[in-house]
């Protein structure tokens, strides 16, 4: 059981970037430049390492391998993506790793890539890449070949000493329980152990809704291998646990009018199993909610009006104020009720909310994660 956290020091010790692993100081997959070059660096490290795993560890200064961190990314749905560009597609996982002298709200991203011994390439245009394209890391870039390409073999050997130096024990998962512990001292945590090796802990602000309990600013650790998964304040989650699985439902709140309600979003299952390992599995559970279009088109015109507003420096008025908290959320709603501009309009409002003040920033973050886990389900 790898210890992820080891692991990560390990990767940033052994070299600079090479042909097994990459640095990044963040990823943006939302514009397409950024999605184009993160589908690059997947073919690369996957063409280039037929027989072992690949890395990508995101939150780092490439200058000199500072532990800045990044936000907590739960796209699951990463796969899809890559399975939609590319050919031969590698299995890929993305994990957040908490590291004790970041901020609580800030993780260091894994990207790992499995091998498959197969040539991976580009199923379609995206950005200035054409579809076809094939790429391999030469060094610690990843470069474009037009020509029939060999696999090699050249990395197992140093890959596997750094993930066996990254081996877990006893002392790291005990370590891990009690500084999840005393960490979280504010929302009452717990920890259960599952199938006498696996150790979860988490923690929450709970409330009662219909007689039902939810946990908003839920963190939730999977010990042995210092993987965090993490729900804002504006998640509203339920917990179910047996002695094989640990299952996390996240929820929305979505309305007008101020009449919001929970919509169930995605399901999240840790399954353990007998023969010491695990699996987590996502399944998205959400139902748009629909709503009257003749409202829609009217809050719709409201919000296009606050957004031109915005880019001209006009001042709101305080009806516009109370609204504009409103407006990442109901241009979601319009978008999920076929209202297919209002997509566009949520994107071209970013940098205005982001200058307004970090409550409506986290706002907006909010409705493109939850657009993001529907689009690419």
């Amino acid at each position: 059981m790898i210890n992820k956290r080891l692991l990560i020091k390990h990767l940033l010790a052994h070299n600079d970037e090479n042909s097994f692993y990459d640095k990044k100081r963040k990823i943006d997959i939302s514009l397409k430049e950024g999605k184009a070059k993160f589908l690059k660096h997947i073919c690369a490290l996957s063409n280039s390492n037929p027989k072992n795993n690949s890395y990508i560890v995101i939150g780092v200064e490439d200058e000199d391998n500072t532990i800045v961190g990044v936000d907590f990314f739960d796209d699951s749905k990463i796969q899809n993506l890559i399975n939609a560009y590319l050919t031969n597609p590698p299995v890929v996982q993305y994990e957040n790793i908490p590291f004790p002298h970041l901020p609580d709200d800030k993780v260091v991203g894994l990207v790992t890539i499995r091998p498959i011994d197969k040539i991976t390439s580009l199923r379609k245009n995206i950005w200035k890449y054409y579809g076809g394209s094939v790429f391999l890391r030469d060094g610690s870039m990843s470069m474009p070949k037009v020509f029939d390409i060999e696999i090699k073999d050249i990395n197992s050997k140093i890959v596997e000493a750094i993930e066996n130096n990254a081996q877990n024990n006893i002392e790291h998962t005990l370590n891990g329980v009690f500084e999840f512990l005393n960490k979280r001292k504010d929302y009452a945590p717990q920890y259960k152990v599952f199938k006498e090796y696996f150790v979860v802990c988490w923690a929450g602000q709970k409330k009662i809704v219909n007689n039902e309990p939810f946990f908003s600013r839920v963190d939730i650790e999977l010990i042995n291998e210092q993987v965090r998964l993490f729900y804002s304040t504006l998640d509203e989650v339920s917990i179910i646990y047996e002695e094989d699985y640990f299952k996390i439902i996240e929820h929305v709140s979505l309305g007008l009018h101020n009449n919001y309600k929970y919509y169930p979003l995605e399901e999240t299952i840790i399954r353990f199993e007998n023969n010491v390992s695990y699996s987590i599995e996502t399944k998205l559970l959400f139902e748009p909610p629909q709503f009257d279009k003749k409202t829609l088109h009217h809050i719709y015109n409201s919000n296009n009006i606050i957004l031109e507003k915005l880019k001209k420096g006009i001042s709101l008025t305080e009806r516009e104020e109370f609204d504009l908290k409103n407006l990442p959320a109901t241009y979601l709603i319009c978008y999920l009720n076929l209202f297919h501009e209002a997509i566009d309009k949520l994107n071209e409002a970013r940098p205005f909310l982001k200058n307004h003040s970090e409550e409506l920033y986290d706002l907006f973050k909010e409705s493109v994660r939850i657009l993001r886990k529907v689009k690419y389900s």
